[in-house]
């Protein structure tokens, strides 16, 4: 026996029956409203694909079958009802073809979906269908009540929607008539969905920014942390100050008191000339370990939108007009967030420029004592030849 229009009458009836009188009250969207739907969807879609009458009625009888599985089980409804369909076929003794095509029909419409004839895709298209209409989000709102009154899913609505946004990517139209007619509104809401998940992050962001207050004792914190900073600068200052007088006073005295021994004495000069250039290279070293750098002094609206910029810091404002670092200083001490980022990024500058400071204070130091070993070697060994 073929599915003729009296078999599915006989259909209709057995599977509203079914959902309506045995289904979950938890289920608020695969109701038998739902399966109406995509019964309409399907007949739709298959008339503008060209099915014959056989093909079509076929097409009819899974999209009644295909979420009537939903009595049993949730998750993995498909398999239930095949079943069901297939033992409601055998009493009616349809022919084994095609109770197996039905079968292979709702078996295709598991998502993600891989249909592998033209009546499958078509079903697949047809229970898809809401994600290109104008009222998908009001079907989403019921989907997401269900997989929550069912526990399948907890979700708040930011995570329904960027389940949604993916699940967006991952499906696509199989007919003629979905790709031509539906996929626009389809993009139309994935773009909405987009938008909302945009438009809550930054409103979250906002409401953080707001919202969140330090404690005092971060303030302590930084104000510490910039004093011991600061007290470690003028200790490297001192010690650079240092090497550099007693090398410029050794150098000074030590042309002085040598240069004139050079004539009686040449032997000295190689050693005086070493002792001379150690002592000039831990100047030089000195010298750049407290050398300042300064930046360009200046910096931009859009610097300050997107929080680039460190305002307590001197060289990057100090070629600026007054009014135009008010503007930036109000904009700063209106957000906690970026004043405490920027204390933190001057915190980690002043680190950084303690790092160079000291390792070139050690190097200063460590050729500083090279050049008086070397030098006391050097001479110790013209005066003993002598």
């Amino acid at each position: 026996m073929r599915i003729n229009k009296e078999l599915l009458r006989e259909i209709e009836i057995y599977t509203s029956d079914l959902i309506k009188n045995e289904s979950s009250e938890n289920l608020v969207y695969h109701t038998v409203d739902h399966t109406r739907l995509v019964v309409d969807n399907a007949k739709l879609i298959g008339e503008k694909e060209n099915l014959n009458e056989e093909e079509m009625n076929i097409l009819l009888c899974s999209a009644w079958f295909h979420d009537t599985g939903y009595i049993k089980k949730y998750r993995g409804h498909e398999a239930e009802s095949v079943a069901i369909a297939e033992d409601f076929l055998k009493q009616k003794k349809v022919d084994k073809d095609v109770t197996d095509l039905v079968s292979e029909c709702i078996l295709a419409t598991t998502f993600p979906h891989q249909p592998e004839n033209k009546i499958a895709m078509i079903l697949c298209d047809a229970d898809f269908m809401h994600l290109g209409v104008e009222t998908y989000f009001d079907y989403a709102d019921k989907l997401r009540q269900e997989l929550k009154n069912t526990g399948v899913s907890i979700l708040k609505k930011s995570a329904f929607e960027k389940e949604s946004v993916q699940l967006f990517k991952t499906h696509s139209y199989f007919t003629n008539y979905c790709l031509a007619e539906i996929t626009k509104t389809k993009e139309r809401n994935l773009s909405i969905l987009k938008a909302n998940i945009k438009k809550r992050k930054q409103k979250k962001m906002v409401s953080t920014v707001h919202t969140k207050r330090y404690s005092r004792g971060v303030d302590s914190m930084f104000k510490l942390t910039a004093r011991n900073q600061i007290n470690l600068s003028s200790i490297a200052d001192n010690k650079s100050n240092i090497l550099i007088s007693l090398n410029g006073i050794i150098i000074s005295l030590g042309l002085v008191a040598l240069a004139s021994k050079f004539k009686e004495e040449p032997a000295i000069i190689i050693p005086t000339v070493i002792f001379i250039v150690f002592s000039l290279s831990t100047i030089i070293l000195a010298i750049l370990a407290t050398r300042p750098h300064i930046s360009s002094g200046k910096f931009t609206r859009k610097d300050i939108k997107q929080k680039k910029v460190n305002l307590l810091f001197f060289g990057n404002f100090y070629n600026m007009q007054l009014d135009e670092y008010e503007w930036a200083i109000n904009e700063m001490i209106n957000d906690d967030r970026y004043l405490y980022t920027t204390m933190t990024k001057d915190q980690y500058s002043l680190g950084k420029v303690l790092a160079k400071k000291y390792r070139l204070l050690r190097w200063a130091f460590n050729v500083f004592m090279m050049g008086l070993v070397v030098s006391v070697i050097a001479y110790l060994l013209v005066f003993l030849q002598l």
